[in-house]
């Protein structure tokens, strides 16, 4: 018993990490699976025999095409400007100290906190005061409003590790402020930034409550689902579900690649011989030497 007991604690955390997993991933396979159903009524909830029609046949629903096209240009152009934003205020948050800064990030948060209901809401009350038509233009400010507050976070916890001395070293080799951004920070950034656009694109494709608020006649991807569970769910939008999903894991193994590679890249350091070689060379105005002993 006490040879059980040992494993079951050896491995529980394994077995917790497994189960969360599954719990999550399954719905998505449960999609992914009922992709290849072929339903004999309008409703894709009973499997009824395996078939390859709906893949080949992927964006045969106008509608359905129109309104996936619709959702990534929306989401493109909110991630960039979202990014952009959301880029510049962390930078600023972290590495500034003005007048209420401390206020500047609780107001960052409460995006995030408050209920998409209150937001979605909120907005269409702006909009109707300011006497604004709803449509693809509304739907653009308000996902690059709730994106901004997911692209700060995630930024600004990558900013909080990063190591200065190598935009210090530039600045003392003579880089001016233009070059030292463009040629250290924002390659160590990177990863950081590839993240909060993945974030901030998933937020925007994926939002339905926002959207249903201020979209007016527009219909995204959440929207067409939407209206199409009320009458039945084709199974092409479980297809370009499992599309969706696939082309995300890829780019989040790529992200994910990328920051495991930037992490060794930082923690990389000349070895002291080299950075006596390299300094003795440069006070005696010589080209430096990899390997030459100072």
């Amino acid at each position: 018993m006490s040879g059980a007991w040992r494993w079951v604690r050896e491995h529980a955390v394994m077995g917790f990490g497994i189960v969360a997993v599954a719990y999550t991933l399954i719905p998505i396979l449960v999609i992914a699976i009922f992709s290849f159903n072929d339903p004999k009524g309008k409703f894709n909830f009973t499997w009824e025999g395996f078939t390859l029609d709906h893949w080949e046949n992927a964006f045969g629903i106008p509608e359905l095409t129109e309104a996936l096209g619709l959702s990534l240009q929306l989401a493109a152009l909110s991630t960039i400007v979202a990014t952009s934003i959301g880029t510049l205020l962390a930078i600023g948050l972290v590495r500034y100290q003005f007048k209420g800064r401390r206020l500047a990030n609780l107001l960052i948060v409460i995006p995030m906190a408050t209920p998409e209901v209150v937001l979605g809401a909120s907005l269409l009350s702006m909009f109707v005061f300011i006497g604004v038509d709803r449509g693809f233009n509304t739907l653009w400010v308000a996902h690059i409003m709730f994106s901004i507050s997911f692209v700060v976070v995630v930024v600004r916890s990558r900013l909080i590790g990063f190591d200065r001395s190598l935009e210090e070293a530039a600045r003392d080799l003579g880089a001016t402020a233009w070059t030292t951004f463009r040629t250290i920070t924002l390659p160590l950034l990177a990863p950081g930034l590839a993240a909060a656009a993945m974030l901030a694109f998933a937020l925007s494709l994926d939002d339905f409550v926002i959207s249903n608020f201020n979209s007016g006649t527009t219909v995204t991807f959440p929207l067409f689902i939407f209206g199409a569970s009320q009458r039945g769910i084709p199974v092409e939008v479980n297809v370009l579900a499992t599309m969706l999903f696939i082309v995300t894991a890829i780019a989040m193994g790529f992200t994910v690649w990328q920051q495991a590679r930037a992490e060794k890249l930082a923690a990389t350091r000349p070895d002291d011989d080299d950075v006596d070689t390299g300094l003795s060379a440069l006070v005696s105005g010589q080209r430096p030497v990899a390997g030459e002993p100072s």
